[in-house]
This record gives structure tokens, sequence and C-alpha cells, in this order.
């Protein structure tokens, strides 16, 4: 197993490339970001968080589902660009931040992980679990979407990274979504 992809090496996919995995063209990540948005149906969310925000794409989409939105990548390049992107909504708040070490304040009432949980190892991956669910607020939701054909690049493939989040989580697996090229699994707190 290959071992955590680290905030140099993010440094250096944006230094290359202020969008490279093309965010903001991509035909897949239109169709990803509309069945994300889908899966939260027509709900509302006072608190959110975003895990691995990037350039923000996804973050000014899901804005408006929030009260209060912080979007956090481990990148400041990246950072740095959501930033300017997001300018102007008072109620977003952009952050580099180093996960799961860094790990915001809850509660909230959401908690995206979209094409970031495979970045770690399985014991990291398994640390941000396990602080998802403690910053997660009754009846809260964490959704987690992954790309899941194989790559060499990542510590976790995206499959695997869905089935150590169900194997592991107390939530409840409420929504899945199989695509050929990605998994979505919604999870909700019951408790």
């Amino acid at each position: 197993m290959r071992g955590r992809l680290d905030r140099e090496y993010f440094e250096g996919l944006y230094a290359a490339s202020t969008d490279p995995w093309n965010f903001e063209t991509s035909e897949y990540e239109r169709e990803k970001y509309r069945r994300t948005l889908g899966a939260l149906g027509g709900r509302r969310f006072g608190r959110a968080l975003e895990a691995g925000a990037s350039i923000g794409v996804f973050t000014e989409m899901l804005a408006g589902r929030c009260d209060e939105l912080l979007a956090v990548d481990v990148s400041e390049r990246a950072v740095a660009v959501a930033r300017e992107r997001l300018q102007g909504r008072d109620h977003v708040r952009v952050e580099r931040r180093t996960l799961p070490e860094e790990m915001p304040e809850g509660p909230f009432d959401l908690i995206v992980a979209s094409e970031v949980l495979y970045y770690f190892t399985r014991e990291e991956m398994l640390a941000m679990l396990d602080g998802f669910e403690k910053i997660l607020a009754p009846g809260g939701i964490l959704l987690a979407v992954h790309w899941r054909r194989e790559t060499r690049t990542y510590p976790l493939q995206g499959d695997e990274v869905h089935e150590l989040l169900a194997a592991h989580t107390g939530l409840a697996l409420t929504e899945t979504v199989a695509e050929p090229d990605y998994r979505l699994d919604l999870f909700e707190d019951r408790g």
C-alpha cells in the first residue's frame, strides 16, 4: 500500500494547474455534482463541512443549501482559488487544514467527503471517519463520493473507501448510487 498523499503532493499539482482535475469543465464532474446535490434532496443545512474542497467548484453549488459552510483543503494554492471564487458569500469560510489532525469543531449537520478519502492510508481514513462522527450533529448526514476506477497513485481505491465506511461506522447507510465511474453513499445519524 502507498503512503498518504501529503500537502506537498497537492501543492505541486496546483502549481502546475489551478484546476488539475478539470472541475470547472469536466462532464464527469458536472454529472457527479448533480447526483451529489440530488442525494441531499431539498434539504437545507444549518452548518456544513466540505472536506477536500479543492478550488471550490462544488462548494459554490453547495453554498446555496447551507446557512453556514466551512470548506477545507490541504493546499494553500487551492484554498486561495476557492476563496476568490466564493468572495462575497459571507456564510462560507474556506480554510487550509490538514485532516484528520486539524479537524474543525462541530457540530455539523452535513459533512461532504467527495474524492478525498482515498488519499489516506486505511488507518488515517478510519481516523477521518472517527473525527467526522464526533463532529456530526445529531440527525446529521455524512455524504461520501469517490471515483471507482482503479488508480495506482492513491493509497486506497474508491470502492475500498466505501466498504471501510460501511463496515466501521455507526451511522445508517440510507442511500447508495453506484455508477461505473463513481460511488455515492449517504449515511445518516439516527441515534
